[in-house]
């Protein structure tokens, strides 16, 4: 690797908007790659860059890291990647965002509806699961949600926590 071509640590940081500890996590879950010095300190190539903003526009988005690290597995290992290579990627999304929209927007539907439904009554509403009828419902959780906004949450280990607002 060209020496111009080489961040460290905190030059990454500092471009990408993660804090350290998120690229270590990164790097541990194959997302990202370092090289190390003679000393043991890492060095990313530039490209890192535009790995990191695709990790943080997927993820957005909605995809699991385990899908993220699949995605960039379609990515070439010998070259940086070209805009038709991130393009295929992208295209792969519109699907899950229309899902998104979607849910988002029956759930914004829903509220508008609960909040101005006038009824004032736990009893009778239909989305606060009066006697608990959605007990042991699969999955576990706010039941009547659409099911896209019922997955899980992401941890909130170093790979959310390291990031800038």
């Amino acid at each position: 690797m060209d020496g111009r071509d080489e961040l460290t640590v905190g030059e990454v940081c500092r471009r990408s908007g993660y804090a350290a500890s998120a690229l270590r996590y990164y790097e541990a879950q194959g997302l990202v790659e370092a090289t190390r010095t003679a000393g043991g300190q890492r060095r990313y190539r530039r490209s890192v860059l535009r790995r990191l903003a695709f990790v943080r526009a997927a993820t957005h988005v909605g995809l699991s890291l385990e899908e993220v690290r699949a995605e960039l597995g379609r990515l070439p290992s010998g070259r940086t990647p070209t805009a038709a290579d991130w393009g295929r990627i992208s295209a792969s999304w519109r699907g899950r965002l229309e899902e998104q929209i979607e849910a988002l927007e029956r759930l914004r539907d829903d509220l508008d509806s609960c909040i101005g439904c006038g009824c004032l009554s736990l009893a009778r509403c239909g989305v606060a699961n009066p006697g608990d009828r959605a007990a042991g419902a699969d999955p576990p959780g706010a039941a009547y949600l659409p099911a896209l906004l019922r997955r899980p949450a992401p941890t909130a280990g170093a790979a959310g926590g390291g990031r800038r607002p």
